[in-house]
């Protein structure tokens, strides 16, 4: 995959008083993502070109992609196609990528979502949304061993701007 055609929306940085290890495994273990990521479970083939989902606690598939850099514990790299909500399943994926690097007794996550095509403002407001949320709840997991409580819905006008870019189908040359 032309990952070049990527350019970063939305990126995160945050500091976490733990192991690289540790944060490696809650990014990528269903029974720890599940506690911290609104109940939603990554389900992940460990390697380069694998697939990769996010589904609900029933099972179902709200997000699928590719794995397309799989370094543990310092890179994790993945494409996400949005399944499990109907008005965004003819979007483009993106590319969600975690970086993890020892930063003195800390480990520092950089989380980055970039898009093949110009996203407008108010979709991207939901991953802006959404994104502290749950690196923050991430983040108290770990520290604390309890999530953080947030109840998230997408930001307004968000619906409408997806119904509009997928009507206009602005990637598409």
């Amino acid at each position: 995959m032309d990952v070049s055609k990527f350019k970063p929306n939305t990126v995160y940085v945050t500091y976490i008083a733990c192991t690289p290890e540790r944060v490696w495994q809650a990014l990528t273990d269903p029974a720890f993502t599940r506690q911290y990521f609104g109940g939603l479970a990554v389900d992940v083939e460990p390697r380069e070109g694998g697939a990769f989902f996010l589904r609900y606690p029933d099972g179902r598939v709200h997000m699928s992609g590719r794995v397309i850099a799989w370094s543990p514990p310092h890179r994790f790299s993945c494409t996400w196609l949005v399944e499990g909500v109907p008005d965004f399943r003819e979007l483009p994926e993106c590319l969600v990528t975690y970086e993890i690097e020892q930063a003195s007794g800390a480990v520092k996550l950089t989380m980055t979502e970039a898009h093949s095509w110009p996203v407008p403002d108010a979709i991207l407001a939901g991953g802006r949304a959404g994104w502290p949320a749950i690196l923050s709840s991430l983040k108290s997991m770990l520290e604390t061993g309890k999530p953080l409580e947030i109840k998230m819905a997408p930001p307004e006008g968000m619906m409408e701007a997806v119904k509009q870019a997928v009507a206009a189908k602005a990637w598409v040359e």
